[in-house]
């Protein structure tokens, strides 16, 4: 499957899921859909150790929103399915079997697709596509299919109780055989999810709703209290939150049971430590301490509907989807995440019994370039019951240096240490990786590393004011811009504050111009008036072309 949130723009990853072959060579493939500069659907080949190439691009659609991936043709190779928020289309690319693809055929539907999937909605026995369309109609649209591919004109379902549909999931809710499909939405300040049972033709009539909490942006069905009945998660971006739905297997759901986590914008549902109970993974668009730090959420199952609290994974800056697969062919289910703001893949490999703290990757702080970063460092952990026997470990990626304590044998419930540093030569991410041979796994186990690497030089990184009266201004501080590039720094928006400062508390001016020769440096100064009593943070938000961008600059104070 693949996607990108509703309310966000950037990169998408999705992929062959793994109740299908790969078209290529049985490895498992990305395909990630993208609207900035083009509109285009990139392919990337899975190289079988949890890393990709980049293959074909294709032009499809004016605004690709969400994409699916299924056999249309009853002949084994996957097939694309993509909707496109600009258009009143859904856009179907034929797979050759080789990891290339005919060109794209728009179908007609009533609204803009922002949600699209296949299955069995109208018993013929051929897959049929089934879109959700909030803008123009708000309705839920299947187009049946013809078993070569090709589909017939959209039969249409209005979506009941006032809701304006954000996301769906579809599954046979009340077992007699026929698919039907959950949408989550809301109206004004409330938010819910809408039960529509299929009638077998490809409509689907309502059956209740059931509350959840703000922005559900994302569901997705489960097992989660084993049997065949269906449940369901939703992430609640705005509330932070995940609702799980436990099903009756005749339509209807328990009251929702909501989970902590940070702004969730993208589900998967799986059994991710083979312990046969399904399991959660949530791609979190922030973190509570930085907007700009993303996280994957793993919140384990315990087989009767419940779940253990979720453990976070650090991963990029601002992730919009995260999908199960077996991306190394150790059979274990690994995942696989897309940076929409470095514009980058994030693969997290399931380790066994080898686990790492922190999780992977590591992620170095934007570095000037030349000069070399505060090591960062992971441990390696024995959580098994035998001796873990390390043969090797090494690393790639010229701008990194690693040195490790994981040598020879590492007893059980013990550890080790892998320590690196970042020298960056070029703008933008670099990427690398510590890969180490174990006995825990015919695979290697591998530590991606992260940084990046920017001729914009900042002093000081951080601005902290002492207590200030209330309705008075602070002495401005300075922050001193330094462009230690051999070419003009352009800045392609305006320097501001940004941050968590609803009450606009602190405020900046500066002498940068639009543009900064090279060794040149400007003044950012920044004033602090708190307009009631507390503590109060926020940033200096830099957008520029000198790599990194945006620049970061946490700013704090305390009213008194």
């Amino acid at each position: 499957m693949i996607t990108r949130a509703p309310h966000q723009r950037g990169w998408v990853a999705g992929f062959a899921n793994g109740r299908q072959e790969s078209p290529v060579g049985g490895n498992l493939d990305i395909a990630i859909v993208s609207y900035d500069p083009v509109a285009l659907v990139m392919i990337f080949l899975g190289n079988g150790d949890g890393t990709f190439r980049a293959s074909d691009s294709y032009a499809v659609a004016v605004d690709p929103l969400y994409a699916t991936t299924a056999s249309l043709r009853h002949n084994g190779i996957l097939d694309l399915v993509v909707g496109d928020l600009a258009s009143d289309n859904v856009y179907v690319m034929l797979g050759n079997g080789d990891g290339t693809f005919q060109p794209a055929v728009a179908y007609p539907a009533t609204g803009a697709p922002e949600n699209v999937g296949t299955g069995h909605f109208t018993g013929s026995g051929n897959l049929d596509i089934i879109a959700l369309a909030r803008i123009d109609c708000n309705c839920v649209e299947v187009l049946p299919g013809n078993g070569d591919g090709t589909f017939r004109a959209a039969v249409v379902t209005s979506i009941p109780y006032s809701v304006g549909g954000l996301a769906m999931a579809s599954g046979d809710f009340n077992g007699d055989g026929k698919l039907d499909v959950a949408v989550s939405g809301g109206f004004d300040t409330t938010f819910q999810v809408d039960i529509l049972l299929g009638n077998g033709d490809g409509s689907f009539r309502a059956d209740g709703f059931y509350g959840v909490s703000a922005d559900p942006i994302s569901v997705v069905g489960g097992h989660f209290h084993g049997g065949n009945k269906v449940d369901l998660a939703v992430g609640n971006l705005l509330d932070s939150s995940v609702s799980v739905l436990l099903g009756d297997g005749d339509g209807g759901f328990e009251r929702a049971v909501e989970y902590g986590t940070y702004a969730p914008i993208s589900m998967s549902a799986g059994d991710l430590n083979g312990d046969g109970r399904e399991d959660l993974v949530v791609a979190n668009y922030g973190s509570a301490s930085n907007y700009l730090s993303s996280s994957l959420s793993v919140l384990t199952g315990n087989g009767d509907g419940t779940f253990q609290p979720g453990l976070a994974y650090p991963a990029g800056e601002s992730l919009n989807y995260v999908a199960i697969g077996d991306f190394n062919g150790d059979r274990k289910p690994d995942l696989v995440t897309v940076d929409r703001l470095a514009n980058t893949i994030i693969t997290l490999l399931n380790t066994g019994v080898v686990t790492f703290s922190p999780t992977t990757p590591l992620t170095f702080p934007t570095q000037l370039i030349g000069t070399t970063s505060a090591p960062q460092s992971t441990a390696l952990n024995n959580s098994g019951t035998k001796p873990l026997t390390i043969s090797s470990v090494t690393y790639s990626g010229e701008p990194f240096h690693m040195r490790t304590t994981c040598k020879g044998s590492v007893a059980p419930g013990a550890s080790c240490s892998i320590t690196a540093t970042f020298t960056p030569q070029a703008e933008n991410v670099t990427t690398g990786t510590v890969t180490i041979h174990d006995s825990a796994s015919s695979k290697p186990q591998f530590v991606e590393l992260v940084g990046t690497g920017t001729v914009v030089k900042l002093i000081p990184r951080q601005l902290t004011f002492p207590p200030q009266k209330n309705g008075t201004k602070s002495p401005p501080q300075t922050i001193v811009l330094t462009n230690t590039g051999s070419a003009a720094l352009d800045f392609t928006s305006a320097i501001r504050i940004g941050g968590p400062d609803p009450n606009r508390d602190f405020f900046e001016s500066n002498n940068c111009s639009t543009s900064l020769k090279a060794g040149a440096s400007c003044d950012i100064h920044v004033i602090f008036a708190p307009r009631m009593k507390g503590s109060f943070s926020a940033s200096v938000v830099i957008t520029d072309t000198g790599g990194g961008s945006p620049q970061i600059i946490p700013i704090s104070g305390t009213g008194d």
